[in-house]
């Protein structure tokens, strides 16, 4: 798995790019995640539209990061879920906690509208 960081205003994008599965990667999302919250960073975006793959594991490190943020007062969207992701976040029920987008454009956005509520 990699991770390509890019910023948008004060908005961190990551793409995620390759399987998300237990020993691929894990580590360098926890890593990633803990640094850009370390240096203040706190509207984070995880472009999933490069990951073919994920298990129970990936699935995991992507609730971890959204708590890792959160509890800083950060807020941490999803952007392009493959149609296997909707599907196991559907399933376990956390479909319901995470904020997805299907554009870039409107994950942006939406930290603008999220802050005036």
């Amino acid at each position: 798995m990699q991770i390509e960081e890019r910023t948008a205003g004060d908005i961190i994008i990551l793409d995620i790019i390759g399987k998300m599965t237990l020993g691929e990667g894990d580590e360098i999302l926890k890593d990633k995640i803990n640094s850009l919250v370390l240096d203040g960073h706190k509207k984070i975006v995880l472009n999933l539209a490069g990951v073919p793959y994920i298990d129970s594991s990936g699935l995991g490190e992507i609730v971890r990061t959204y708590t890792t943020v959160s509890r800083q007062g950060g807020s941490l969207k999803l952007l392009n879920l493959t149609k296997r992701i909707t599907d196991l976040l559907a399933i376990t029920k956390l479909l319901t906690v995470f904020e997805t987008h299907d554009s870039e454009e409107d994950a942006v956005r939406s930290f603008s509208a999220s802050a005036r509520v």
